[in-house]
């Protein structure tokens, strides 16, 4: 059985490619899922789904798409909001600069071309945030161009039906997969040819357990011909996630608590929070939040009260976030429109991230 090396390609079997083809296409036809992305071959629609769907479950992405296309229905509605409306929409579904990407590429869409998506890979790869992939999608499914559509998942599905051992997670590897991609899209039907590898990584060839008798094209499958269909892709570990202290005020008075908006450059940019900071080692706990707090805000609330501990990870990087509560009889005065006193019902005007939801969620039920 061949197994394929990178820049081997060209000597994949034309038969192989052309059944594959057939056969994924109309699996993909008897067996696709009804997303609302899919009702119409809408290039708006494409790019908004496929940029929510990057990190992202399909069953989370859902709602959000029909909450973000009711706000947006349009690009030209998209580029005129605030950036704080649009990442209010985005609220929840993190990495946030795909937001702010999207907010951005609108206003240009608008400006430099006439409100209407590019249609070439050199011009839709102008757009911020659009990548190869997102533009391979847009382009074939909205476009019907012969372009590749080469995600993980796509890597994974590439990898086991034709025996490739290098590792996915090297930049290397997947331009080469992109160039296999070129070589197996369907030019009579690219759009279902694509959607039908995403829905065949996504359903069917899956990280774990993939469910070869499932699978519309088993019969052309070397790993599962060879069983090693469950030790592919090679993918090497990732480095070991690094684990934080972030010490949070919850500084309030009666109806009232303290928020603020995190820098403009980092991580969670722009977003609105609670006054945070990451704990130096050996520092007595709860003393570097106190500090903060009449350093950076001018407030001497003595020292807070424990209140709870929570955990978020992102992709590199581990929070362990200790609350505490700092409640000030008087609300103090601060001049400043990126620190702001707001009551509950105004929650939802603020985009704030997960990582501060889950505290100001946690400390609505306390008894304070």
């Amino acid at each position: 059985m061949q197994n394929y090396s990178l820049g081997d390609w060209q000597s994949i079997d034309q038969q192989k490619v052309a059944w594959i083809q057939q056969h994924l296409i109309q699996w993909y036809e008897k067996n696709h899922r009804q997303l609302p992305w899919r009702e119409r071959k809408n290039p708006y629609d494409i790019w908004i789904s496929e940029v929510m769907l990057q990190q992202t479950r399909v069953e989370t992405v859902i709602s959000y798409f029909l909450n973000f296309m009711n706000k947006f229905p349009n690009i030209e509605i998209l580029a005129q909001a605030d950036e704080e409306e649009v990442l209010k929409a985005w609220e929840g579904l993190g990495y946030y600069s795909r937001a702010r990407n999207i907010h951005r590429g609108a206003k240009m869409i608008v400006s430099d071309y006439n409100g209407q998506i590019p249609h070439t890979m050199e011009e839709i790869q102008k757009i911020p945030g659009i990548g190869p992939y997102t533009a391979g999608a847009v382009l074939s499914i909205a476009y019907g161009k012969p372009v590749p559509a080469v995600d993980g998942n796509v890597m994974r599905v590439f990898s086991r039906l034709f025996y490739i051992v290098e590792d996915i997670g090297e930049g290397r590897t997947r331009k080469e997969m992109e160039k296999l991609g070129e070589i197996m899209v369907s030019h009579r039907n690219p759009s279902f040819f694509n959607q039908g590898l995403m829905e065949l990584g996504a359903l069917i060839c899956t990280p774990t357990s993939p469910k070869c008798i499932a699978c519309p094209v088993y019969q052309q499958c070397s790993a599962r011909k060879e069983g090693v269909q469950g030790t592919l892709p090679i993918k090497k570990k990732k480095n070991k996630t690094k684990t934080v202290e972030l010490e949070v005020g919850f500084v309030w008075e009666k109806d009232r608590f303290l928020i603020t908006k995190r820098p403009s450059e980092g991580l969670l940019a722009n977003l609105w929070a609670l006054p945070a900071v990451e704990r130096e080692e050996n520092e007595q706990r709860g003393k570097s939040i106190t500090l903060e707090l009449k350093n950076t805000y001018g407030i001497e609330a003595g020292q807070g009260n424990f209140l709870f501990e929570k955990k978020h990870i992102f992709t590199h990087l581990k929070w362990r976030i200790m609350v505490y509560a700092f409640y000030v009889p008087i609300q103090p005065l601060i001049d400043y429109p990126e620190i702001q006193w707001i009551t509950w019902d105004e929650v939802r005007e603020y985009a704030f991230p997960i990582a501060f939801m889950k505290v100001i969620k946690a400390f609505k039920k306390t008894d304070r």
